[in-house]
């Protein structure tokens, strides 16, 4: 991949601490996978008894998202039940590994006893009937650990919910010592919302880059949906968040979560399988993730560090201006259509090794 030969110089960026990874249609594929993957099992019926009626995992996939405000909806009890409960559930959804490592270790650098791997651990005990103190902290319910199961597996599979890139002084990613964090001689970039890509010319590549997205044929005198009006910066998480599953989607025509659910199976893809106790698969798909993680980081440049202060909170912050090589959106939609089907094939195999 080529280099950008200019760094951008964007300092009105705006960043967002938006910890949802891939979208309400990137987990409703993985949702849709492993519904399509678990038919006829033990698993679907043990995931029914848990389910409302009307439910499937592509329709709960975002719940563990929705809890976090109203965009979804109005908060249900169930949802404010929950939150109360678990007041720091925003950060059961991800890790902070230093990208270039290849390994999640416990107590390594950038995790925590709640993070992504710790949480999923605990989902998956509840659901084997092993929920005590030490098992199920958050004290878990069956059907909570599911929405949460559902959910987590989608999101270590985005590989900027593993992988984190951390910058030092000298504007350089590098591998930190929690010293140097300390010591503010190395700074996180909060899972790459701290970095801002250039979306104009991101939006250009890729219009040449990425087919286009299929046409949805509407009634006739439907009122056509105004254009978004374009964005000066996308903040790095973001655009692995929900940009690339739109290139996945286009790459290959589909216009649904089912859609892509149903072409990727129909594919029969390679998958990278699980092994050993079920509480050392999550391990294994944050390992799977790191591996993507330099994939994403690959060629990727952060430029000088300047300073924001949020509106909400009035709390100062560092942001990068990012350059990434030009035909950045090709790689990564691949990417990201892989890991949609890792997330949906290792949803679908830890539920049939939960309920045989």
């Amino acid at each position: 991949m080529n280099k950008l030969t200019l760094v951008l110089a964007l300092s009105g960026a705006v960043v967002s601490f938006n910890a949802q990874a891939w979208g309400n249609d990137g987990h409703r594929a993985v949702g849709a996978i492993a519904d399509q993957l678990i038919k006829g099992s033990n698993a679907e019926k043990q995931v029914k008894a848990l389910l409302l009626p009307g439910e499937n995992l592509a329709k709960i996939a975002s719940w563990a998202d929705c809890v976090k405000g109203t965009y979804c909806g109005p908060q249900t009890e169930e949802m404010v039940a929950y939150t109360t409960a678990n007041p720091k559930h925003g950060e059961y959804h991800y890790t902070d590994v230093p990208f270039q490592l290849s390994h999640y270790e416990d107590k390594g650098v950038g995790t925590h006893d709640h993070d992504i791997v710790q949480t999923l651990k605990q989902c998956i005990a509840v659901l084997q009937g092993k929920s005590d103190k030490n098992t199920n902290p958050h004290g878990f319910t069956p059907r909570q650990a599911l929405l949460m199961l559902t959910h987590l597996t989608g999101d270590i599979a985005q590989p900027l919910h593993v992988g984190e890139g951390y910058v030092d002084k000298s504007g350089a990613f590098v591998v930190p010592t929690q010293k140097q964090l300390d010591a503010k001689e190395a700074f996180a970039t909060q899972g790459g919302n701290n970095l801002q890509l250039d979306d104009l010319k991101l939006s250009a590549n890729s219009g040449q880059l990425i087919p286009a997205a299929p046409v949805e044929e509407k009634p006739a005198g439907t009122p056509a949906t105004p254009p978004r009006p374009p964005q000066a910066t996308r903040a790095f998480h973001s655009y692995w968040d929900t940009t690339v599953v739109n290139y996945a989607f286009r790459r290959i025509g589909a216009r649904t979560p089912e859609q892509f659910a149903q072409t990727v199976i129909a594919d029969n893809p390679v998958v990278s399988p699980n092994s050993g106790e079920l509480s050392t698969w999550p391990y294994q798909w944050a390992d799977q993730a790191l591996v993507v993680a330099k994939l994403a980081y690959t060629d990727v440049v952060p430029g000088v560090m300047y300073q924001q202060t949020s509106k909400t909170t009035g709390e100062t912050y560092n942001v990068w201006p990012l350059a990434v090589p030009d035909n950045y959106p090709v790689p990564t939609s691949a990417a990201a259509k892989t890991q949609l089907i890792q997330g949906g094939y290792h949803l679908a195999s830890i539920l049939k090794a939960i309920w045989p």
